[in-house]
């Protein structure tokens, strides 16, 4: 028993749970899009009849051609560094344009709901994500929908996905490493703001996963804290740090708006970089660079590439990995020394 009413409106994903298949093999079956064997089409077309599913115009239109639009859903919450995440749609938007395809910029945070607007709409081929969390509650539905899609980040479970980032554990570890052979024993990170880390967001929670554990390995002792934004906030947090643990020798910053403010402080403090303290971020290299900064760089413009990629190919029905997660690399410039003691 399906336990709807008559007024329900039956949807792809109905059909699909209805006929034990997945919503794409419905969707491939109605629209004749790629050869599905005669027992499973039979299976799903039994399940249309008993469901009384009927296909709607905007359905039917994106089965039947390309409308050369994908979405990038990028919602704007509380500690999102808003200059790194438009590297990441300016990479989006020019490599679409190779592909012929426009970039429908989706900024408003209505999680599934929003989702099913977009595919429900007609008005795209497919969907890239950004701002992945761990459970994330949009993932569910992506699996039900008949709309190809990337997520930009991973969460926990990544079964059916398409999924492209840095490899951000690693990146965490990296910075422990190079922190750890210059004899420095006692390390912090200052990482996103507290919000990002309530929230579940992958890549935060997975550099302090790597940062914590390749202490441990390397004996180091360690400590984890978020950074709120703003040059107020950062003294306030380094302060706080430093009374606790004022044999800190190492930090490690992964929140960008943070990054200027921490090398500007650290002197206040009575704390020289490199001299007493050193510094290492999580962060686009071009900042770096220019702050003489130690850094695993956050390669925005080619993951930016890559999930449309991705997503092209499964336009054309190619299969892709699961995960596909860039090695991060370590920069090593003048803020990072040896311990100094």
């Amino acid at each position: 028993m399906s336990g709807r009413t008559a007024g329900d409106q039956v949807t792809i994903a109905d059909v699909a749970r209805h006929a034990g298949v997945a919503a794409s093999t419905v969707s491939y079956v109605l629209s004749g899009k790629r050869t599905i064997s005669a027992t499973t089409r039979d299976r799903v077309l039994a399940s249309v009849r008993a469901l009384g599913y009927h296909p709607n115009a905007g359905a039917r239109a994106l089965a039947s051609r390309r409308a050369n639009v994908i979405a990038l859903v990028l919602p704007l919450r509380t500690g999102m560094q808003v200059p790194v995440v438009m590297q990441f749609a300016t990479a989006v938007v020019t490599t679409a344009r190779r592909h012929d395809h426009d970039v429908l910029l989706v900024t408003s945070d209505e999680g599934p709901a929003g989702l099913r607007r977009i595919a429900g709409s007609a008005i795209v081929d497919g969907v890239l994500l950004m701002d992945v969390e761990l459970e994330d509650s949009r993932v569910p539905l992506l699996r039900e929908l008949a709309l190809p899609s990337v997520l930009i980040g991973h969460p926990t479970d990544t079964t059916g996905l398409a999924c492209v980032d840095l490899d951000f554990q690693r990146a965490g570890e990296l910075c422990v490493a190079h922190l750890a052979a210059a004899g420095h024993r006692r390390v912090a990170l200052l990482g996103a703001p507290a919000a990002v880390y309530a929230r579940g967001t992958g890549f935060a929670h997975r550099t302090r996963t790597g940062f914590l554990a390749a202490a441990d390995r390397f004996g180091v002792d360690a400590v984890a804290l978020p950074c709120e934004e703003g040059p107020a906030a950062v003294r306030r947090d380094l302060e706080s740090l430093l009374a606790r643990h004022p044999d800190v020798t190492g930090v490690v910053v992964q929140n960008e708006s943070a990054v200027g403010p921490v090398l500007a402080t650290l002197p206040l403090l009575g704390r020289r970089v490199p001299q007493d303290v050193a510094v290492v971020a999580i962060c686009p290299d071009q900042f770096a660079g220019q702050s003489g900064l130690t850094c695993v760089p956050v390669p925005a413009e080619e993951v930016g590439r890559q999930a449309v990629t991705l997503l092209m190919r499964r336009l054309h029905d190619e299969p892709v990995p699961e995960v596909t997660l860039l090695e991060p690399r370590l920069t090593v410039r003048d803020s990072s020394a040896g311990a100094g003691r």
